[in-house]
């Protein structure tokens, strides 16, 4: 640590460079949707797709409403929109026909991967010049930081409404 440092002034110099990185990351994620026709929400609901799938997961439409946390006429909605663009197909589960799986398409994941190849590609370049045992620590930063803003919304959505008093004139 830089001498006369506190080590709050650190960590909220982490919290700020990582908020950057945020918000680098989210105008590269607007860039690509506007330059695609997409919301913003379709860009998350195609992050979310791309996900499950990575990870083996089956997607249904319950399932990205609450990954979303969007009501059930809206998601129902993005999938429409998204499916006439050709994002995303839907199809019935072949061992429950009443559900519905929802896929990226082969077409979609090569338009992300044309555009965010080259970011993708020096940000893992970036990641192998640390040795295992720093990328562990990033992995944890990282698993710490996701549970510190999940805590925070969850009390933000259990604390009652913080209404303005009202000044009487008088």
């Amino acid at each position: 640590m830089d001498a006369g440092r506190e080590p709050v002034e650190d960590s909220l110099d982490t919290v700020h460079r990582l908020r950057a990185l945020v918000v680098e990351l989210h105008l590269l994620g607007a860039d690509f949707a506007r330059k695609h026709g997409l919301h913003a929400t379709d860009l998350r609901a195609l992050i979310c797709l791309l996900d499950a799938e990575r990870n083996d997961r089956e997607a249904t439409p319950t399932w990205l409403r609450e990954q979303l946390h969007l009501n059930s006429a809206s998601v129902t909605a993005l999938i429409d929109r998204m499916e006439k663009s050709g994002h995303v197909r839907r199809r019935r589960d072949h061992r429950d026909r009443r559900r519905v799986l929802i896929h990226v398409t082969p077409e979609a994941v090569q338009l992300g991967q044309s555009f965010f190849g080259p970011a993708i590609a020096n940000a893992t370049n970036a990641i192998g010049t640390y040795n295992a045992g720093q990328i562990q620590t990033i992995a944890s930063f990282l698993a710490d930081m996701q549970q510190a803003i999940d805590d925070a919304r969850t009390s933000q959505t259990t604390r009652p409404p913080v209404v303005p008093a009202r000044h009487s004139r008088g």
